[in-house]
């Protein structure tokens, strides 16, 4: 009878196995059938934290890894305060490498609850925790990485209590990986002074297992962290290192419930390793709600299935498809040693002008080591905050209308550039890194941005200093009669004038809320 019922248990297991194996797809067929989710299209702002080791060193800049180990970094200047801040402060790298900071960094007043309340509370419709940098350790219970966040470190499970803080606050989890970039970036650690009283003596990139004998890292194997000396990796070991690197990907996007899968380098990682993980990932999505709802996304061109991301900038015109602009306030991993570079009004004036041209924005929090919000940074967090959710009606679930926005480069205008000029300007201007800052010009008062949500328009004032402006776009040529206008945040009748071939809108010379206006006109579409 035993063996009778362990016979049946066994067949059905097969048979349940096969029919997963049944709906499996290739890349093809998933990217096929592609819709991109609700959640994300409808969030229009996400919150990161770009955190991890390397935001335990209060300066040195966002790589600082790999440039604590390079007297010179080169045209990599951000970097060229890593390597005497790590002598002054850890030692020298010959003697106290990466894998040292690693172990100094605690996380010790880390709450994701208080977190993703928080950020929630400021407007935030998604979350994105980094799972992996360039500097190859992993920030979750990694089976296929020893050097990991519960092993070393904080010895806490990082993304697993995130994803339990945005499972519990009801925001769509994802997270960032950067993995792929480490066989290269890396290298800096196999090195050793061009110059100096340590002049030769390599760095600790050298190190083996066996040298951790009495050490706090005994039993664990550099080579684990920072790969194979350059002259000793074989087509052989890359292959096994571009397989465990699938391995990882996979266990962290099963294990955590992941929505969203953010690469950082230019299409897949690692090419078709980095396609099977995907591949794995929409799956996943597929088995358990019946249609893909996880979001790929990463600087992919010529990839309709995934999220195209642009750092540090925007889409310079509306784009037909979802994409999304990565911001920080400064240098991805918090640092102290260079100024910041966003405030409240270019936060805000990047989520308008992205949402107004089909994208989301992504704003990286950087988070001080010890897992807090930096002070100066929360102000900025809470007048954001403070913004979306007066103006919340006109970016969640959004979309764009026929053109962006109105009185377009007026800054540039008033520098006498032609139109031809700015057109052949515009042809190639950058993308990535395009972005604002505060020390870029104030909009002209009389620039304006459009989003729309069924038959009423959202105008945003982007600089509204008082007075008249004119809108060309909006007369009843173009749109409906209006009947009224309501700017969020304030009750004061606006007044304003309609004519076939422009809109002439009264800004109010003080209003309740800083930077942007939004003006509400219902059903003129």
């Amino acid at each position: 009878m035993k063996q009778k019922i362990k016979f049946y248990l066994t067949l059905c297991l097969l048979l349940i196995q096969a029919a997963v194996f049944a709906q499996q797809k290739n890349w093809e067929e998933l990217r096929k059938d592609y819709q991109f989710p609700k959640w994300y299209t409808e969030a229009r702002l996400g919150i990161w934290v770009h955190w991890g080791a390397q935001s335990q060193p209060a300066e040195g800049g966002g790589w600082y890894a790999r440039h604590m180990y390079q007297q010179n970094v080169g045209r990599e200047t951000w970097g060229a305060n890593a390597y005497p801040y790590h002598l002054k402060t850890y030692g020298h790298p010959s003697e106290k490498g990466f894998k040292d900071v690693i172990h100094e960094w605690k996380a010790d007043k880390l709450n994701t609850d208080e977190l993703l309340k928080y950020f929630k509370s400021i407007g935030a419709r998604y979350f994105v925790a980094l799972a992996n940098h360039h500097d190859h350790f992993d920030n979750f219970a990694s089976t296929y990485q020893p050097w990991n966040s519960v092993n070393v470190g904080p010895k806490k499970d990082l993304i697993g209590m995130f994803q339990k803080s945005a499972v519990k606050y009801g925001m769509p989890f994802g997270v960032s990986s950067h993995d792929d970039r480490f066989l290269d970036w890396w290298k800096t650690a196999f090195g050793a002074d061009t110059s100096g009283a340590k002049k030769g003596v390599k760095y600790d990139g050298w190190m083996t297992k066996a040298d951790g004998k009495g050490k706090w890292w005994e039993g664990l194997d550099p080579a684990d962290l920072y790969g194979l000396p350059p002259e000793k990796r074989t087509p052989e070991w890359i292959k096994s290192v571009k397989e465990t690197y699938v391995k990882r990907t996979e266990e962290l996007v099963s294990k955590y419930n992941v929505d969203l899968l953010w690469f950082d380098g230019y299409g897949f990682p690692y090419k078709e390793y980095g396609k099977e993980v995907c591949t794995y990932f929409f799956n996943q999505s597929l088995q358990k709600h019946g249609k893909v709802t996880a979001v790929v996304a990463g600087k992919f061109s010529n990839e309709p299935s995934t999220v195209k991301d642009i750092e540090r900038g925007g889409a310079t015109e509306i784009l037909p498809y979802p994409w999304q602009g990565t911001m920080t306030f400064e240098s991805w991993f918090y640092k102290t040693d260079r100024p910041i570079r966003q405030n409240a009004r270019t936060v805000i004036e990047t989520l308008v002008d992205m949402n107004s041209k089909n994208g989301n924005l992504l704003l990286n929090v950087e988070l001080k080591p010890d897992g807090t919000i930096p002070p100066d940074h929360k102000v900025i967090l809470d007048t954001l905050g403070m913004w979306v959710n007066t103006n919340s009606e006109a970016i969640y679930a959004s979309k764009p209308w026929k053109i962006y926005g109105d009185n377009l480069n007026g800054g540039k205008q008033q520098k006498n550039i032609s139109e031809a000029d700015l057109e052949a300007n515009k042809k190639h201007e950058s993308e990535d890194f395009n972005e604002r800052t505060i020390t870029s010009p104030a909009y002209p008062h009389n620039e304006v941005r459009f989003t729309t949500k069924g038959n009423d328009l959202y105008v945003f004032v982007l600089n509204p200093v008082g007075g008249d402006i004119t809108i060309p776009s909006l007369g009843t040529n173009a749109i409906r009669k209006i009947k009224n206008i309501r700017l969020f945040g304030d009750a004061s009748a606006i007044k304003f004038t309609q004519t076939s071939d422009q809109l002439v809108l009264q800004i109010p010379a003080k209003t309740k809320l800083p930077y942007t206006q939004v003006y509400k006109l219902t059903g003129v579409l």
